[in-house]
Protein backbone atom coordinates (compact mmCIF):
# COMPACT_ATOMS: atom_id res chain seq x y z
CA UNK A 1 0.00 0.00 0.00
CA UNK A 2 1.41 3.34 -0.97
CA UNK A 3 1.59 6.36 1.27
CA UNK A 4 -1.03 8.92 0.46
CA UNK A 5 0.21 11.74 -1.75
CA UNK A 6 0.00 14.93 0.24
CA UNK A 7 -1.44 13.12 3.29
CA UNK A 8 -5.07 12.90 4.29
CA UNK A 9 -7.73 10.33 3.53
CA UNK A 10 -7.77 8.72 0.09
CA UNK A 11 -10.36 9.75 -2.47
CA UNK A 12 -10.78 6.10 -3.41
CA UNK A 13 -10.15 3.07 -1.21
CA UNK A 14 -10.45 -0.52 -2.40
CA UNK A 15 -10.23 -3.52 -0.12
CA UNK A 16 -10.07 -7.18 -1.20
CA UNK A 17 -12.00 -6.52 -4.41
CA UNK A 18 -12.96 -9.66 -6.31
CA UNK A 19 -14.75 -10.29 -9.57
CA UNK A 20 -15.69 -13.58 -11.18
CA UNK A 21 -17.59 -14.44 -14.32
CA UNK A 22 -19.04 -17.83 -13.48
CA UNK A 23 -16.15 -20.01 -12.35
CA UNK A 24 -13.57 -17.71 -13.99
CA UNK A 25 -11.94 -15.42 -11.43
CA UNK A 26 -10.88 -12.17 -13.10
CA UNK A 27 -9.92 -10.11 -10.03
CA UNK A 28 -8.63 -11.53 -6.74
CA UNK A 29 -8.16 -9.53 -3.54
CA UNK A 30 -7.31 -6.17 -5.11
CA UNK A 31 -6.53 -3.55 -2.46
CA UNK A 32 -5.32 -0.02 -3.11
CA UNK A 33 -5.70 3.58 -2.02
CA UNK A 34 -5.88 6.47 -4.47
CA UNK A 35 -5.05 9.96 -3.24
CA UNK A 36 -6.69 13.08 -4.55
CA UNK A 37 -4.68 14.35 -7.50
CA UNK A 38 -2.80 11.09 -7.92
CA UNK A 39 -2.23 9.66 -11.40
CA UNK A 40 -1.93 5.88 -11.45
CA UNK A 41 -0.91 3.89 -14.50
CA UNK A 42 -2.26 0.34 -14.58
CA UNK A 43 -0.30 -2.03 -16.79
CA UNK A 44 -0.43 -5.73 -17.54
CA UNK A 45 -1.05 -8.25 -20.28
CA UNK A 46 -4.36 -8.48 -22.11
CA UNK A 47 -6.88 -10.39 -20.04
CA UNK A 48 -5.16 -9.69 -16.73
CA UNK A 49 -8.18 -7.85 -15.30
CA UNK A 50 -7.19 -4.21 -15.80
CA UNK A 51 -10.34 -3.09 -17.61
CA UNK A 52 -12.56 -5.11 -15.27
CA UNK A 53 -11.02 -3.28 -12.32
CA UNK A 54 -11.95 0.10 -13.77
CA UNK A 55 -15.46 -1.08 -14.61
CA UNK A 56 -15.96 -2.30 -11.05
CA UNK A 57 -14.85 1.02 -9.59
CA UNK A 58 -17.78 2.92 -11.11
CA UNK A 59 -20.13 -0.09 -11.02
CA UNK A 60 -20.34 -0.77 -14.71
CA UNK A 61 -19.61 -4.28 -13.45
CA UNK A 62 -20.93 -5.59 -10.14
CA UNK A 63 -18.03 -6.87 -7.98
CA UNK A 64 -18.22 -10.37 -6.53
CA UNK A 65 -16.72 -9.36 -3.20
CA UNK A 66 -14.72 -6.78 -1.34
CA UNK A 67 -15.30 -3.16 -0.39
CA UNK A 68 -15.09 0.16 -2.26
CA UNK A 69 -15.07 3.51 -0.49
CA UNK A 70 -15.33 6.82 -2.33
CA UNK A 71 -14.58 10.07 -0.49
CA UNK A 72 -14.86 8.13 2.76
CA UNK A 73 -18.30 6.71 2.01
CA UNK A 74 -18.94 3.01 1.29
CA UNK A 75 -20.08 2.23 -2.24
CA UNK A 76 -22.98 -0.22 -1.90
CA UNK A 77 -22.66 -2.61 -4.82
CA UNK A 78 -24.71 -5.30 -3.08
CA UNK A 79 -28.06 -3.98 -4.23
CA UNK A 80 -30.60 -6.29 -5.87
CA UNK A 81 -30.76 -6.69 -9.69
CA UNK A 82 -31.67 -3.42 -11.35
CA UNK A 83 -29.64 -1.33 -8.91
CA UNK A 84 -27.60 0.18 -11.78
CA UNK A 85 -30.49 2.60 -12.34
CA UNK A 86 -30.35 3.67 -8.70
CA UNK A 87 -29.78 7.44 -8.21
CA UNK A 88 -26.85 6.73 -5.88
CA UNK A 89 -25.12 4.72 -8.59
CA UNK A 90 -25.76 7.42 -11.17
CA UNK A 91 -24.35 10.00 -8.77
CA UNK A 92 -21.20 7.92 -8.33
CA UNK A 93 -20.73 7.84 -12.10
CA UNK A 94 -21.01 11.62 -12.30
CA UNK A 95 -18.20 11.83 -9.75
CA UNK A 96 -16.02 9.23 -11.47
CA UNK A 97 -15.87 9.78 -15.24
CA UNK A 98 -14.77 7.03 -17.60
CA UNK A 99 -13.41 7.06 -21.14
CA UNK A 100 -13.16 3.89 -23.19
CA UNK A 101 -11.06 2.55 -26.04
CA UNK A 102 -13.96 3.15 -28.42
CA UNK A 103 -15.13 6.74 -28.60
CA UNK A 104 -18.83 5.96 -28.03
CA UNK A 105 -19.90 9.30 -29.45
CA UNK A 106 -23.50 9.52 -30.65
CA UNK A 107 -23.20 9.68 -34.44
CA UNK A 108 -26.52 11.47 -34.98
CA UNK A 109 -25.49 14.34 -32.69
CA UNK A 110 -23.05 17.15 -33.31
CA UNK A 111 -19.90 17.49 -31.23
CA UNK A 112 -21.58 20.13 -29.08
CA UNK A 113 -24.69 18.02 -28.60
CA UNK A 114 -22.56 15.06 -27.55
CA UNK A 115 -20.88 17.14 -24.86
CA UNK A 116 -23.98 18.85 -23.42
CA UNK A 117 -26.38 15.88 -23.41
CA UNK A 118 -25.35 14.32 -20.09
CA UNK A 119 -24.96 17.58 -18.11
CA UNK A 120 -28.46 18.59 -19.19
CA UNK A 121 -30.15 15.22 -18.84
CA UNK A 122 -28.37 13.84 -15.76
CA UNK A 123 -27.43 16.98 -13.83
CA UNK A 124 -30.29 19.19 -15.00
CA UNK A 125 -27.97 21.92 -16.24
CA UNK A 126 -29.70 24.67 -18.28
CA UNK A 127 -28.80 24.44 -21.96
CA UNK A 128 -27.11 27.82 -22.03
CA UNK A 129 -24.86 26.94 -19.10
CA UNK A 130 -24.09 23.52 -20.59
CA UNK A 131 -23.18 25.08 -23.93
CA UNK A 132 -20.93 27.66 -22.30
CA UNK A 133 -18.99 24.98 -20.46
CA UNK A 134 -18.82 22.76 -23.54
CA UNK A 135 -17.54 25.62 -25.67
CA UNK A 136 -14.86 26.39 -23.09
CA UNK A 137 -13.73 22.76 -22.93
CA UNK A 138 -13.73 22.32 -26.70
CA UNK A 139 -11.73 25.52 -27.03
CA UNK A 140 -9.21 24.21 -24.56
CA UNK A 141 -8.46 21.23 -26.82
CA UNK A 142 -8.55 23.27 -30.02
CA UNK A 143 -11.85 21.88 -31.31
CA UNK A 144 -14.24 24.78 -30.74
CA UNK A 145 -14.51 25.22 -34.52
CA UNK A 146 -15.75 21.63 -34.78
CA UNK A 147 -18.67 22.07 -32.38
CA UNK A 148 -21.36 21.89 -35.06
CA UNK A 149 -19.84 18.98 -36.96
CA UNK A 150 -20.75 15.32 -36.57
CA UNK A 151 -18.24 12.80 -35.16
CA UNK A 152 -17.70 11.00 -38.49
CA UNK A 153 -16.07 14.16 -39.88
CA UNK A 154 -13.35 14.08 -37.21
CA UNK A 155 -10.14 12.10 -37.00
CA UNK A 156 -9.85 9.32 -34.44
CA UNK A 157 -7.70 11.49 -32.19
CA UNK A 158 -10.23 14.32 -32.38
CA UNK A 159 -13.09 11.96 -31.57
CA UNK A 160 -11.25 10.59 -28.54
CA UNK A 161 -10.54 14.11 -27.29
CA UNK A 162 -14.24 14.93 -27.64
CA UNK A 163 -15.03 11.76 -25.67
CA UNK A 164 -12.73 12.97 -22.89
CA UNK A 165 -14.30 16.43 -22.95
CA UNK A 166 -17.75 14.84 -22.77
CA UNK A 167 -16.70 13.12 -19.54
CA UNK A 168 -15.13 16.32 -18.20
CA UNK A 169 -18.34 18.25 -18.87
CA UNK A 170 -19.88 16.34 -15.94
CA UNK A 171 -17.21 17.92 -13.69
CA UNK A 172 -15.99 14.61 -12.22
CA UNK A 173 -13.61 14.38 -9.29
CA UNK A 174 -11.75 11.44 -10.80
CA UNK A 175 -11.31 9.95 -14.26
CA UNK A 176 -10.84 6.37 -15.43
CA UNK A 177 -9.15 5.83 -18.80
CA UNK A 178 -9.33 2.37 -20.38
CA UNK A 179 -6.73 2.01 -23.16
CA UNK A 180 -7.98 5.22 -24.76
CA UNK A 181 -5.16 5.35 -27.35
CA UNK A 182 -5.06 1.69 -28.40
CA UNK A 183 -7.50 2.14 -31.31
CA UNK A 184 -5.71 5.20 -32.68
CA UNK A 185 -3.19 5.44 -35.47
CA UNK A 186 0.28 6.11 -34.02
CA UNK A 187 0.39 9.68 -35.30
CA UNK A 188 -2.83 10.51 -33.39
CA UNK A 189 -1.81 9.08 -30.03
CA UNK A 190 0.19 12.12 -28.95
CA UNK A 191 -2.67 14.60 -29.06
CA UNK A 192 -4.76 12.44 -26.71
CA UNK A 193 -1.86 11.81 -24.32
CA UNK A 194 -1.09 15.55 -24.28
CA UNK A 195 -4.65 16.25 -23.16
CA UNK A 196 -4.40 13.64 -20.42
CA UNK A 197 -1.07 15.06 -19.29
CA UNK A 198 -2.63 18.52 -19.02
CA UNK A 199 -5.38 17.06 -16.81
CA UNK A 200 -2.69 15.62 -14.56
CA UNK A 201 -1.07 19.04 -14.27
CA UNK A 202 -4.47 20.46 -13.29
CA UNK A 203 -4.67 17.98 -10.43
CA UNK A 204 -7.24 15.54 -11.80
CA UNK A 205 -7.24 12.18 -10.05
CA UNK A 206 -6.75 9.54 -12.76
CA UNK A 207 -6.45 5.79 -13.12
CA UNK A 208 -5.11 4.97 -16.56
CA UNK A 209 -5.00 1.50 -18.10
CA UNK A 210 -2.33 1.87 -20.75
CA UNK A 211 0.44 0.29 -22.78
CA UNK A 212 2.04 3.71 -23.34
CA UNK A 213 5.08 3.24 -21.13
CA UNK A 214 6.49 6.72 -21.78
CA UNK A 215 3.23 8.25 -20.56
CA UNK A 216 3.28 6.03 -17.49
CA UNK A 217 6.88 6.95 -16.71
CA UNK A 218 6.56 10.70 -17.29
CA UNK A 219 3.03 11.51 -16.11
CA UNK A 220 1.86 8.94 -13.58
CA UNK A 221 2.92 9.13 -9.96
CA UNK A 222 2.53 5.39 -9.43
CA UNK A 223 2.39 2.32 -11.64
CA UNK A 224 0.52 -0.86 -10.78
CA UNK A 225 1.27 -4.11 -12.59
CA UNK A 226 -1.65 -6.54 -12.60
CA UNK A 227 -0.99 -10.18 -13.35
CA UNK A 228 -3.76 -12.81 -13.46
CA UNK A 229 -6.16 -10.58 -11.56
CA UNK A 230 -3.77 -9.64 -8.76
CA UNK A 231 -1.51 -6.69 -8.06
CA UNK A 232 1.90 -8.25 -8.59
CA UNK A 233 3.91 -5.05 -8.18
CA UNK A 234 3.32 -1.37 -7.54
CA UNK A 235 5.36 1.68 -6.66
CA UNK A 236 6.68 4.97 -8.02
CA UNK A 237 6.46 4.76 -11.81
CA UNK A 238 10.16 5.23 -12.48
CA UNK A 239 11.02 2.45 -10.02
CA UNK A 240 8.50 -0.04 -11.40
CA UNK A 241 9.19 0.68 -15.06
CA UNK A 242 12.98 0.94 -14.90
CA UNK A 243 13.87 -1.31 -11.95
CA UNK A 244 11.01 -3.81 -11.52
CA UNK A 245 11.40 -6.36 -8.74
CA UNK A 246 8.84 -8.92 -9.85
CA UNK A 247 10.00 -11.32 -12.57
CA UNK A 248 6.59 -11.23 -14.28
CA UNK A 249 6.78 -7.43 -14.40
CA UNK A 250 10.25 -7.62 -15.99
CA UNK A 251 9.09 -10.08 -18.63
CA UNK A 252 6.01 -8.01 -19.44
CA UNK A 253 8.02 -4.80 -19.83
CA UNK A 254 10.62 -6.54 -21.97
CA UNK A 255 7.88 -7.74 -24.31
CA UNK A 256 6.18 -4.35 -24.51
CA UNK A 257 9.38 -2.39 -25.08
CA UNK A 258 10.65 -4.88 -27.67
CA UNK A 259 7.33 -4.94 -29.55
CA UNK A 260 7.05 -1.15 -29.66
CA UNK A 261 10.69 -0.51 -30.35
CA UNK A 262 11.17 1.08 -26.95
CA UNK A 263 14.51 1.94 -25.42
CA UNK A 264 16.36 -0.69 -23.44
CA UNK A 265 15.44 -0.25 -19.79
CA UNK A 266 18.96 -0.62 -18.41
CA UNK A 267 20.28 1.84 -20.98
CA UNK A 268 17.55 4.26 -19.96
CA UNK A 269 18.67 3.98 -16.33
CA UNK A 270 22.28 4.62 -17.31
CA UNK A 271 21.25 7.67 -19.31
CA UNK A 272 19.25 9.06 -16.40
CA UNK A 273 15.96 8.79 -18.29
Amino acid sequence: MSAMAGGGDPLLRVRDLRKSFGVHEVLADISLDVARGEVIAIIGASGSGKSTLLRCLNLLERPSGGEIFYAGEPVDWRRPPGFFGDPAVQRLRTRIGMVFQSYNLWPHMTVLENVIEAPMRVKGLPRREAEERATYLLGRIGLAAKRDQHPFTLSGGQQQRVAIVRALAMEPEAMLFDEVTSALDPELVGEVLDLMASLAVDGMTMLVVTHEMDFAREVSTRTIFIDAGRIAEQGPSVEVLERPVNERTRRFLDRVLHRRGGVDREAAVDDGR
